[in-house]
């Protein structure tokens, strides 16, 4: 993407969270990353997410993620629009990777300071430093289980400057959620944060959705939502039901550990998490394959 106006443009739909492929020394497996990539190309996916919180950029060394940014990049070759997860605890680093995600064309996405006792005002302030460093603009990343969380008054302020072009939304409460799609929707991109729980969000007039999940499942979850994208609310509903088990098991071990094993059942190069995360047990791993086997076999085609 070559600035702003495309970036906004070009920003809806199902946006993949591809997760990051660890090998078993701890570096990233890049031939793995490319192979996942061009599979979900290949089902029909809007856009990548890369580096984000089940991306475990916080376990990522600056240099690994500008490293990941331009590798994805280069793979990806605008295909489809990439969203960069620029977040980091340090200030610094954030500015520096949202700077190069604009420059190789990529989207900006980044969280609020991890800093206690930051104001609002402080978190406004921020965003308004950060945001002129893209040429692309950059997006709100509203992320409950990583620092603070955003109040619907302060994404308002948020929306109101020029170079936020979108929001990233975690918190699904349906009041924040009501809220945000009637008064910002039209303004700037909305994408629910959970493919979890995401028929709610986009039902209320959401643009996008990110999904860690169609990492494992990307024929079933894309097809729920092109089913709700296209005003199928029912068909919608029912090919969401038929993952439920999985998606109990993603809560109940969490992610991205699980989405990396349900990967590695398919036969594909989901990789390892790093610490302080575990991959599953075998234990764990015997269980979720016969959730896994629960799903139809039409929707996990080998």
């Amino acid at each position: 993407m070559k600035d702003i106006t495309e970036a906004r443009h070009r920003l809806r739909g199902l946006f993949n969270i591809a997760i990051t492929p660890f090998a078993a020394d701890g570096a990233i497996d890049f031939t793995a990353l490319a192979a996942n990539l061009e599979r979900m190309l290949a089902v029909g996916v809007d856009g990548f997410l890369i580096g984000g919180t089940y991306g475990e950029f916080a376990t990522m060394s600056a240099v690994e993620r500008a490293e990941l940014f331009r590798r994805v990049i280069a793979i990806v070759a605008d295909r489809v629009p990439v969203m960069l997860c620029s977040a980091s605890a340090d200030p610094r680093e954030a500015m520096e990777l949202t700077q190069l995600a604009g420059e190789i064309g990529g989207l900006p996405m980044l969280t609020p300071p991890f800093v206690s006792e930051v104001t609002d005002q402080q978190v406004v302030d921020f965003f308004a430093s950060v945001g002129p460093l893209s040429r692309t603009g950059v997006m709100i990343y509203n992320a409950p289980g990583v620092g603070i969380t955003l109040s619907p008054d302060v994404i308002e302020r948020l929306a109101e400057q020029p170079d936020v072009i979108g929001l990233k939304q975690g918190d699904l409460s349906p009041t924040a959620i009501d809220r945000i799609a009637n008064r910002l929707g039209g303004r700037i991109r909305l994408f629910c944060a959970s493919d979890l729980a995401f028929l709610g969000p986009m039902m209320c007039g959401f643009d996008g959705l990110s999904s860690t999940n169609s990492c494992g499942l990307p024929e079933l979850i894309l097809a729920s939502f092109r089913a709700l994208q296209n005003g199928h609310a029912a068909q919608a509903s029912e090919l969401h039901r038929l993952w439920f088990g999985v998606r109990e098991m993603a809560r109940k071990f969490g992610q991205p550990q699980t989405v990396k094993a349900v990967m590695r059942l398919r036969g594909w190069g989901g990789g390892s998490v790093r610490a302080p995360l575990r991959d599953l047990t075998e234990e764990q791993l015997a269980a979720l394959d016969k959730v896994l086997q629960s799903v139809p076999a039409e929707w996990r085609p080998t």
